[in-house]
């Protein structure tokens, strides 16, 4: 409080006494009791009155102790289980958790994490996935500014996301591992990895490629055989030694039938291996008898093209060629869709046979497109004419339903460079993607379909699209996104057939480690999707008779539903709809493939890098009893003592309007029971 201040509240003070004695004492000219009374409530009414008026501040302070933060990470998977280190895990966490020392020096946050972190509830050693690198990344953003030692409870093994070494270097915390496993190194044959395509062509042999990986000391022979049922169609003799403990394999199988095939590929175990799970990978290939051919014409390179070729060309059912509008015209019969990149005057030929064979056709513009040439060939389309040029991000168009599309996150990509002014479209059309030009949005048209005639059309008014794929792989750490809106969009153009009330989006074939997720979509009889249905899916194992029934949740423009609790097998399903008679049926395999079985050690030697990197310290099942000194004799992990100062204006303070309205109501009611009024 300032003296300014001070000095104000002293001549309050004064002013308010005068005051009340000048009207109690002066003027009723008494020395009663009552008027003593009276001009005292008086004075205290003022001067909290002339208080208010000057609204000094006043500080407060308060001290109190902040303990480090301790971060207790535990591995839930299911890993752990398999190398018989759930107790140790348990018995480890419950160690540090009720530990009065620990309890008095540190703030406790206890964690688990599988494929995401969380805080822990339970734990059960049951997730199928193991991401190191996203527990680092994600409890830095927590504890970026705090002191937070982080003890690891793991075996180090991880299956998906980034190697975790790298990220640990970012994550500015003392990191203490505690690696649930020993560092015995026994002998073990494995298939580290197994490449295949999902897809083959009748008559065609399609490739394999087989990474074996060998652990041990002395050298070994054996066999390594894929088998369909009971019968081997490839065999090969291998060798491996301690120098040289890996080979790959690659070979080829026929495909002579049309159909999901089934294939076991097997490792033969030496004598006294101790995992022998990780010895045999199933894997399926369904064989196809047509491949969707995509031409993509163009009078000129960009980037685009090859963006667009990498995408439709992930699904191995597609095939693309980048041809020129002269090159296509020598070969039309030869595609199912062409995508028509920034077309002008040259491609009179190609429009023409578009129109008349009635082709299913995509259509990309951009600044080289040739609008005045377009307008004059009686498409569906036109353009204003308008030699500026624009910046167009993207925002997702919820209702559109024709088929299923996830958000990729629109707004963030970065935008598409196209000709300013309106598409005008002289057939119905559905919008995918709406333009947003700065902070504005709008509901013109960015990327659109039309069906005229059996002939389906899209139109896409940007170019740079190469730039959105590099911006989904930035977002997700995969094209995958990406690279499926892309190919959902290729597959509604590629297809001409007639459209379904129910439409069904999913796998044949499931990894035993991955989400079974199938999604649906239900239209009423005008071809309109609707959000108020309820459908259900029932699930028959075909090895059995039992069935299981499973609602579809809404989400967005379809219905979902998440099937990964099914064993491996193989499956038929049926989506009903449940307020008419339609259905519609499939099937699936799921294959019997767990990670997280495939470890046989903890690997501790990265482990014990993470924690020479971080200053921290590492320690087995065996010595973790120490960790607890450790922690506790550590002098960067001390209490840290912090004052607050709270300043807080005197008419933010309710009690003092209390005391003026009090006071005035006993004066008034003292005044009125003497008569005095």
């Amino acid at each position: 409080m300032s003296n300014q201040t001070l000095i104000f509240i002293i001549i309050s003070g004064i002013l308010a006494l005068l005051l009340a004695l000048f009207q109690y004492l002066y003027k009723a000219k008494s020395n009663s009791n009552i008027y003593k009374i009276l001009a005292f409530l008086r004075f205290i009414s003022l001067f909290c009155l002339l208080l208010l008026f000057i609204n000094p501040k006043i500080e407060n302070h308060s001290i109190y102790i902040e303990k480090p933060n301790l971060n207790i990470v535990v591995d839930n998977s299911s890993s752990i289980t398999y190398l018989n280190q759930n107790q140790n895990a348990l018995e480890i966490l419950n160690a540090l958790k009720s530990n009065p020392r620990i309890v008095d020096k540190f703030k406790i946050n206890e964690y688990s994490f599988g494929s995401h972190l969380n805080p822990i509830d339970s734990l059960d050693f049951k997730e199928q996935q193991t991401n190191l690198d996203k527990v680092f990344k994600e409890l830095n953003q927590v504890y970026k500014q705090e002191v937070s030692p982080t003890v690891l409870i793991t075996d180090g093994n991880q299956t998906i996301g980034n190697d975790y070494y790298f990220s640990a270097l970012k994550y500015k915390q003392p990191i203490y591992p505690i690696i649930l496993g020993d560092s015995t190194v026994y002998s073990d044959l494995k298939i580290q990895q197994l490449n295949v395509n999902k897809y083959a062509y009748l008559k065609n042999n399609f490739p394999i490629e087989v990474i074996l990986v060998y652990q041990g000391e002395e050298a070994v022979s054996t066999v390594f055989k894929v088998q369909v049922g009971a019968s081997v169609v490839y065999s090969e003799n291998v060798s491996f030694t301690k120098e040289n403990n890996s080979r790959i394999l690659n070979f080829y199988l026929p495909a002579n039938q049309v159909g999901l095939h089934t294939y076991k590929a097997i490792l033969e175990p030496i004598n006294n291996e101790k995992n022998i799970v990780n010895n045999s990978k199933e894997f399926a290939v369904e064989v196809i008898d047509q491949k969707t051919n995509v031409a993509l014409v163009s009078d000129f390179s960009h980037p685009d093209l090859g963006a667009l070729k990498k995408s439709i060309e992930t699904n191995e059912q597609r095939q693309v060629k980048i041809l020129s509008p002269r090159e296509y015209v020598t070969q039309p019969d030869d595609f199912q869709l062409v995508i028509l990149y920034q077309p002008n005057n040259k491609f009179k030929n190609v429009l023409d046979y578009i129109k008349e064979a009635n082709v299913n056709s995509f259509l990309i513009a951009g600044t080289k497109t040739s609008w005045n040439y377009l307008n004059s060939q009686d498409l569906n389309i036109t353009h204003d004419i308008n030699n500026q040029t624009e910046d167009y991000q993207a925002i997702l168009n919820t209702g559109f339903s024709d088929f299923i599309i996830e958000n990729l996150e629109f707004e963030s990509f970065p935008p598409l460079k196209s000709n300013f002014g309106n598409i005008n479209f002289r057939a119905p059309f559905k919008a995918i993607l709406y333009k947003k030009i700065g902070s504005v949005s709008t509901e013109n048209v960015l990327l659109a379909t039309l069906e005229i005639d059996n002939r389906k059309e899209a139109i896409l008014l940007g170019e740079n699209i190469w730039q959105w794929r590099a911006q989904s792989y930035l977002n997700s750490n995969s094209f995958n996104q990406f690279d499926n809106f892309i190919g959902k969009l290729v597959q509604y153009l590629a297809s001409n057939k007639q459209k379904n009330r129910i439409t069904l989006d999913y796998e044949s074939v499931y990894e035993g480690n991955s989400n079974v997720i199938i999604k649906a979509q239900y239209f009423n009889k005008n071809y309109e999707f609707n959000s108020n249905e309820s459908l259900t899916i029932t699930v028959k194992e075909k090895a059995k008779e039992e069935s299981n029934s499973f609602p579809l949740i809404l989400k967005g423009n379809y219905y979902q539903v998440d099937l990964s609790s099914l064993p491996a097998s193989e499956f038929d399903f049926i989506v009903k709809a449940n307020s008419e008679n339609i259905s519609k049926s499939g099937s699936f395999k799921i294959l019997d493939y767990n990670i997280e079985q495939q470890f046989l050690n903890a690997d501790y030697i990265k482990l014990q890098q993470v924690a020479n990197n971080s200053n921290g310290k590492d320690f087995f099942t065996t010595n973790s009893n120490k960790i607890i000194n450790e922690l506790l004799d550590d002098q960067r992990y001390l209490p840290i003592q912090k004052s607050i100062k709270n300043v807080v204006p005197l008419i933010d303070l309710k009690y003092l309007l209390a005391i003026i309205v009090i006071c005035l109501s006993i004066e008034w009611f003292i005044r009125k029971y003497n008569g005095l009024i």
